[in-house]
């Protein structure tokens, strides 16, 4: 998680950030591992030397983390730790160019992800981006209060989700504001869609 501090950007920050942790997490939990951060997660030395280490990543320079779990991570071999005790806290970017370049670092690293995984991804982010879009399209060209009650149905059940999630990972004060960050998601997907297309430059500049 980011340190908590005043500002829309630190906040959207730290919904992303969940956001991303309910994902891997929960891929983590169903046996479909696909991701780790840096900064909180450990591995065996072994494990690290008898898959040659970042020896097939180290040509990118960013990711490094995210890659090498993609590679080694089994159902057998991975563990997730909610304790709090086990949670880090980091120095959240200050501009928000700072942070798109950083998001954009990210999911350029994503495409090399395993097939399967990015399947998985791809598939959740383009079910969210359409949420809004056949909302609208079903309210005008078939039965309004139908489209709005499956909506309304969907809006309960992921507040739910939301409300127990970011509860156990402390960030229980962005909940209030859970309609806005399922709108920003829509807009989010949109923003940082080319990235996943973008190769990483080969330099550390």
């Amino acid at each position: 998680s980011y340190k908590k501090k005043p500002g829309l950007l630190n906040k959207i920050i730290r919904f992303e950030t969940f956001h991303t942790a309910l994902q891997y997490l929960s891929y983590a939990l169903a046996g479909k591992t696909y991701m780790g951060v840096g900064r909180n997660l450990s591995y065996r030395k072994s494990l690290f030397f008898n898959n040659k280490g970042f020896s097939s990543i180290n040509q990118i320079p960013g990711g490094d983390d995210d890659l090498f779990i993609n590679m080694v991570a089994k159902p057998n071999n991975t563990a997730v730790v909610l304790h709090p005790e086990a949670f880090t806290v980091s120095e959240p970017k200050r501009t928000w160019t700072e942070w798109m370049r950083q998001k954009t670092r990210h999911y350029s690293a994503s495409r090399y992800y395993k097939t399967s995984h990015k399947l998985l991804l791809a598939g959740y982010s383009i079910s969210h981006a359409l949420v809004y879009p056949l909302l609208i399209a079903s309210a005008i060209m078939y039965c309004w209060w139908m489209a709005l009650a499956a909506f309304t149905v969907r809006l309960l059940l992921q507040a739910i989700i939301w409300y127990k999630a970011m509860k156990k990972l402390q960030e229980t004060d962005l909940w209030p504001a859970f309609i806005l960050w399922d709108i920003w998601m829509f807009l989010y997907y949109f923003i940082f869609s080319a990235a996943l297309w973008k190769k990483p430059k080969n330099n550390w500049n």
